[in-house]
């Protein structure tokens, strides 16, 4: 079985290398040729734990190659997926398609004999269909069939998630295809891994519908910790408790600034738009776009607020910028949102992530970086954590209390817990739970 993945982003380069994991022999193509160069040289383009690893392992093997050629990559392949980006397109909010279809045509000239071709990027619903449409129109005689394959990867546990998912969905109605997909994911067969067989645009809408669910959780629990707030409960014994019905389930139920990424703000927004297309509005998600959007703006106030009300000419350590941890990724981290916000309102802001500094340089303006948690907040008027990594844990209390110039700290992940913060005599603001005074 050969496989070739055209583009080796997030999905494309965790999905081959795991392919290959599988013992199937994989080709990723990417148009970027310093980027296919330093995978060669085992530069990984992401931060994803173990994944420079696997890599390693499987070239060694000889089973996982990189190219830029994308002839030579799909040349014989049994399935090429298509797994390159589908942003949110400027000015309508729509998924930006024009990555997947100008694969598709490139594809349709490439292709030998009969093939599969994957889409594994998240498309909105009738993608498929014009993929097909495209390739048809390229290659009238070709023997070939367009499948649904939506990843369902977490960013910092994408390995396993891969090696050991909840279900595979694929979406065809094509037996050859059926076929080879089954030889594909015979390894999660033989460990009885539900594997759904759908039609195209049912497993097309399976994606988004799972991805604007687990938004809609979040930003259920973020409003719910607002209003603990002010009625004095603790969200996370309500989240407990509601999660602990096996009905609702106790993931995604964790407070904080609101949620980012690669796959959530932009999928959202995509069936958003997609529903109005069909005078079929989602009201539910068109709610949920737009509170998380003020979220994440508001938690700049909250932070205002806590260093009493003006941050002009103070100094802010901000602990964690990418989105969540164990990631590098900052598209639509709330960081975001809130340090400018912060240096608008007149603060120094000064900042450090285990991972995310390199990319949050591009997009960040003026900002210190420092190389560590305590020199971030060395002489700070106020400490605030933005990424729960889990180094941020375990800092120690009184030294943090002796670093900072104002024992202010900001916990929008609420990784401390406020009675201790309370007898360390620190002036804390968590989410969902009554706040500290010094």
């Amino acid at each position: 079985m050969r496989v070739a993945m055209i583009g080796t982003g997030y999905v494309g380069l965790v999905s081959g290398a795991c392919f290959s994991e599988f013992g199937t022999d994989v080709i990723c193509v990417d148009k970027d040729e310093t980027k296919i160069a330093r995978l060669e040289d085992g530069i990984m383009p992401i931060y994803e734990p173990g994944l420079d690893v696997l890599v390693e392992n499987n070239v060694k093997a000889g089973r996982l190659k990189f190219t830029t050629d994308l002839k030579v990559g799909v040349k014989d392949a049994d399935a090429v997926f298509i797994a390159v980006g589908t942003p949110t397109r400027r000015g309508d909010g729509h998924a930006d398609l024009s990555y997947v279809y100008a694969a598709a045509e490139e594809i349709a000239e490439a292709m030998d004999g009969f093939t599969v071709i994957v889409t594994k990027s998240t498309v909105p619903v009738g993608t498929g269909r014009e993929v097909e449409r495209i390739i048809r129109a390229k290659r009238p005689d070709a023997e070939f069939a367009v499948v649904s394959n939506p990843e369902f990867l977490r960013e910092g546990s994408a390995i396993g998630d891969f090696m050991r998912p909840d279900r595979v969905v694929i979406g065809t109605t094509d037996e050859r295809a059926r076929d080879v997909m089954r030889d594909i994911y015979r390894p999660l067969y033989l460990i009885e891994t539900p594997i759904v067989f759908t039609s195209r645009e049912t497993s097309e809408m399976i994606k988004y519908a799972a991805n604007t669910f687990l938004a809609a959780k979040i930003t259920f629990i973020n409003e719910i910790a607002d209003l603990c707030e002010k009625v004095g409960a603790d969200v996370h014994d309500v989240a407990r408790g509601i999660g602990l019905d096996g009905r609702i389930g106790k993931k995604f139920l964790h407070p904080g600034p609101g949620y980012g990424g690669s796959c959530f703000p932009k999928d959202t927004l995509a069936l958003v738009r997609t529903a109005q297309e069909h005078g079929s509005p989602l009201r539910i998600i068109e709610t949920v776009v737009d509170v998380n959007a003020k979220r994440k703006k508001a938690m700049a106030d909250r932070i205002i607020s806590a260093c009493g009300g003006s941050v002009a000419g103070k100094t802010i350590g901000i602990l964690g910028l990418a989105f969540k941890p164990n990631t590098d990724d900052m598209r639509d981290a709330p960081s975001l949102d809130i340090i400018p916000a912060l240096i608008k309102a007149g603060a120094t802001v000064r900042a450090f992530d285990p991972e995310a500094m390199e990319e949050a340089q591009k997009l960040l303006g003026d900002i210190v970086y420092c190389d560590g948690a305590f020199e971030t907040i060395e002489g700070a008027d106020a400490m605030v954590v933005l990424t729960e990594w889990n180094e941020f844990r375990g800092m120690d209390l009184d030294r943090i209390k002796s670093t900072l110039k104002h024992p202010i700290v900001v916990d929008l992940r609420n990784v401390y817990e406020p009675g201790e913060m309370a007898e360390q005599g620190f002036s804390y603001t968590c989410v969902g739970r009554a706040s500290i005074g010094g």
